[in-house]
């Protein structure tokens, strides 16, 4: 093959099982990816096999495939059984979020699968496959845009940890045990709660007929024989997905729209379940389920839906509602996420724990946030009155964590991360009043020169295109993921350095349905910290903080690195000679002409002292950028460290490359800085490029691709890879 796989197309009928034996004969028994569709409904099919014609003779007598029109088979020498498990499950998550096509595929068995080169060499052929499918009118949006998308963070396509699995297994026991009645699944922030319940209801929605489960190991085996035990004792489920947070709930409305099997209508509010019987109700975010206090306008209704129900509408709740109304109930769940009065109580689910109908599982790992599980505990022992034991959090190469003592720079950042990655956001306490709500030329939070309005909407709030100027709050925030977090932590919580606790305001604090009715403040401490808890756990990347009471910033500082401002940060000494083991090569690139070469001149070197919290080694080299065609990472006139270039795949980082097929006006010679891609040409022995593309990454359209072909490419070489911007 001229290229590291090949897509080919075919009809999908008896009549081309023939010219596909002909055309494929190379790969009859070879392990290769393969996607079915048809284009008047946009229903598709992803799968792997070995046994071609096989495999196509069994879809082609299928109910549901045989309706499909074309193959697209994707072939290649360098698949094993691994890499094309690993091609199909990416094809399945993101072929079903980029919304084009409904997938006929059930969602069981889908892995994470490792092997030899996976990263290497495996993703970048499916970032190259995933390119060509859109080029074929097959996908439609980037993969960096799916990865931010409901569709894709919600998906049912997931493939499960062991730890979900065994909920998984717990919750169809439960189905199929006449004396068990609930479901109750516990975890923290990020374990992955609304991921299994999602996966779940798919899974119960989907026929048997819709799996390979000839690909499935041993563990999905077993798990695939319990599901297939529930859809004998149960051929069809009356059931529902409750969502109680109205934002959040429009929004897997949308995922379920866009998901074959699925419908909007599947997800109900908590007040909807007293229209009907269902033999399954699943609840995600169950600690938002009300009891009757401080309901506002809800108050009519709630009253209502008891007496229907025959509930003493002051003593009962919603979770009485679901409990009646349900067969069987699953119940997500955690008690540290539970913001206010109106939620219904612990007690209540802890005596629902205890009950002989219940079975319980707890979910530990944390999947959202890439500080991991050490994180996590940080944020919990920092709103913990022991806490003289924490140590202060030291943020790797995985996660961003900032205190900033400049509310300004903080929303600056969240404003370039939004530019650079997309999903940013702004996120406060309740300790403002949303004036902005009926006067919009009135700011909401005003701290010093920075001014801020609350969210203009309460649904979706997280995808609209304001958002990134605008602050949310945890009822439009709690259920989203967030690739940054910018959190105010506000004036109603500070800190009393004499006794070494947390203290609250409760005058401070705006949310009257929050805070009315409570009669012990700590009550109300424990729901303001839940919600602070709750959103500095939203920002899979990073979280940056800002602290309005001045004694609490302080407290905190003992166990949060400070983000410097730019009036602290001390400037870069550049010396003319390597004055200590600090030091590293700089080079001013509008006169290095040949300064990376064997005939590199000292002259044109000069050394850059590194600040103490980064530690120089010998492959470290610093530059100073100008121009604009890479400023959403690196601002002009930026000095950049790089990591000398020494072999491995560049695909997708950003380069420091040398060509003299290229001059860059703005660096004023050979060298240019861009984000590397290229399509390879496998011959006899080795690879040589097809293609080398470098992207500018500007908020300037100006800035337009650099494409090298063929004998172009032959001399370009990558010098640096960009490591950051020194400050």
């Amino acid at each position: 093959m001229s290229k590291r796989y090949l897509i080919s197309t075919s009809e999908f009928s008896e009549q081309s099982l023939t010219d596909l034996s002909l055309k494929h004969q190379n790969f009859l028994s070879w392990p290769l990816v393969y996607f079915l569709s048809e284009n008047n409904k946009y229903e598709a099919y992803v799968g792997e096999t070995t046994d071609l014609v096989s495999r196509m003779k069994a879809h082609l007598k299928s109910d549901h495939r045989k309706n499909l029109k074309s193959a697209h088979l994707i072939t290649s020498d360098l698949f094993n059984k691994s890499a094309t498990l690993d091609i199909e499950s990416n094809l399945i998550k993101y072929i079903a979020a980029d919304g084009r096509y409904q997938l006929q595929n059930g969602n069981l068995g889908i892995a994470n699968h490792h092997f030899y080169q996976k990263k290497e060499l495996y993703w970048e052929i499916f970032k190259d496959i995933w390119s060509e499918l859109r080029t074929l009118g097959i996908t439609r949006h980037s993969l960096e845009y799916i990865d931010n998308s409901d569709l894709f963070k919600y998906s049912p396509y997931k493939s499960l940890s062991d730890e979900q699995v065994t909920g998984l297994k717990t919750i169809l026991n439960c189905l199929l045990d006449d004396r068990a009645k609930v479901s109750l699944i516990e975890g923290g922030a990020g374990t992955g709660k609304s991921i299994l319940a999602i996966f779940l209801f798919k899974l119960l929605k989907t026929d048997t007929e819709d799996f390979n489960f000839t690909d499935f190991d041993e563990n999905d085996l077993e798990l695939f024989d319990l599901f297939k035990k529930v859809k004998e004792q149960y051929s069809h489920l009356e059931m529902a997905l409750v969502v109680p947070m109205s934002s959040f709930r429009k929004t897997i409305e949308k995922v379920f729209k866009g998901i074959k099997g699925l419908k909007s209508n599947m997800v109900i509010g908590p007040a909807d379940v007293a229209k009907k019987k269902y033999d399954l109700l699943i609840v995600d975010e169950s600690h938002r389920l009300r009891q009757r206090v401080n309901l506002g306008a809800y108050f009519g209704a709630f009253d209502k839906n008891c007496e229907a129900l025959g509930f003493d509408k002051m003593t009962s709740s919603e979770l009485d509602w679901v409990l009646k109304q349900a067969n069987k109930s699953i119940l997500f769940y955690d008690e540290q996420q539970s913001i206010k009065p109106s939620d219904v109580s612990a007690i209540a689910f802890n005596n629902l724990k205890q009950k002989a109908g219940t079975r319980y599982k707890i979910l530990k790992t944390q999947f959202r946030v890439k500080g991991g599980a050490e994180y996590v505990k940080f944020i919990q022992g920092l709103f913990t009155e022991q806490n003289k034991a924490l140590k202060p959090y030291t943020p790797g190469l995985n996660y961003e964590s900032y205190l900033y003592e400049s509310l300004d720079d903080m929303v600056n950042d969240i404003k370039l991360k939004d530019q650079q990655f997309g999903l940013s956001r702004l996120v406060a306490g309740f300790a403002w009043k949303w004036i902005s709500k009926k006067d919009k030329s009135k700011f909401d939070i005003v701290i010093e020169d920075t001014r801020l309005q609350w969210n203009a909407v309460t649904v979706d709030w997280v995808n609209t295109p304001n958002a990134i100027n605008e602050v949310g709050c945890i009822h439009t925030i709690q259920g989203y993921d967030l690739n940054y977090t910018g959190v105010i932590i506000g004036p109603e919580i500070g800190y009393d350095p004499i006794s070494e606790k947390l203290i609250i305001h409760n005058q401070l604090y705006q949310d009257k349905n929050g805070k009315n009715s409570i009669r012990d403040p700590e009550i109300l401490k424990s729901y303001i910290i839940n919600i602070y808890k709750t959103i500095l756990l939203r920002g899979i990347n990073g979280t940056f903080i800002y602290v309005c009471d001045p004694a609490l910033r302080n407290h905190f500082k003992k166990f949060w690195r400070l983000k410097e401002t730019l009036a602290e940060v001390k400037p870069l000494n550049i010396h003319p000679n390597k004055i200590n083991g600090q030091c590293i090569p700089f080079y001013d690139l509008n006169i290095a002409a040949g300064s990376f070469s064997d005939y590199q001149q000292v002259e044109d070197i000069s050394y850059l002292e590194l600040p103490e919290s980064l530690k120089a080694n010998a492959d470290l080299f610093a530059c100073k950028i100008v121009g604009e065609s890479m400023n959403k990472i690196i601002p002009n006139g930026s000095i950049a460290l790089f990591k000398k270039y020494s072999g491995g795949s560049r695909n997708g980082l950003i380069c420091l490359v040398e060509s003299t097929n290229i001059y860059d006006k703005e660096l004023g010679g050979q060298y240019t800085i861009k984000e590397y891609r290229s399509k390879k040409t496998q011959t006899d022995n080795s690879w040589v490029h097809e293609e080398i593309t470098l992207h500018p990454l500007s908020t300037d359209e100006y800035f337009k691709p650099l494409v090298l072909r063929d004998e172009e490419t032959i001399d370009l070489k990558v010098i640096g890879i960009f490591q950051k911007v020194l400050p």
